[in-house]
């Protein structure tokens, strides 16, 4: 990870740690949830949003007022919303992506839930894709929500992350074993 990502996240960590547990306090993380997945969704929707967060050209008022009345109009819970005037204050709204992300890792561990990055060749079935959960499920001891991608060039088979773990059942990881088994030999 590069040193600006790794800062970056350590920033978002630190803010999603206090949130998360001010929401837990106060029994809310439905509606911390809720005011995640709406501000998510305002970030992909919103160019302009998108800037304001990080531009640097904007000054600390500007971004206070426009993010909190942002959040006024979305009805944020009062948690994000003050979290998010206090980060303008600061200059560190360029992080609220890596905290929305943060912060939904953290309601997943809660919820006694992991999510497991899936690679296919082709698109999974349905079928496959709960077979594969129920697997994955009972391997780490959650429950397992799985986000599939395809990647044609894995010629087959899958590569699955799950936390820090990653197996690679792929045919094109096979052959490159192969390849560097025969470079050995000869």
């Amino acid at each position: 990870m590069s040193e600006p990502a790794s800062i970056s996240t350590g920033i978002a960590e630190r803010y999603a740690t206090a949130i998360f547990e001010i929401a837990k306090e106060n029994n809310d993380l439905a509606g911390l949830e809720s005011g995640i997945n709406d501000l998510a969704a305002a970030l992909d929707d919103s160019a302009e949003l998108r800037d304001l967060i990080a531009s640097p050209l904007v000054s600390r008022a500007e971004q206070e007022g426009a993010i909190t009345a942002i959040a006024d109009k979305m009805g944020l819970n009062p948690i994000l919303h003050n979290t998010l005037g206090l980060m303008a204050q600061k200059r560190r709204l360029f992080v609220v992506p890596q905290l929305l992300k943060v912060l939904r890792d953290m309601l997943a561990e809660e919820r006694g839930e992991v999510t497991a990055e899936v690679a296919s060749a082709k698109a999974l079935t349905k079928t496959q894709m709960e077979k594969l959960s129920k697997t994955l499920s009972e391997r780490v001891g959650k429950t397992v929500t799985i986000n599939a991608t395809v990647d044609e060039s894995l010629i087959g088979g899958l590569v699955v992350k799950v936390g820090s773990k990653m197996i690679d059942s792929s045919i094109r990881s096979k052959l490159n074993s192969l390849q560097n088994a025969m470079k050995e030999v000869g």
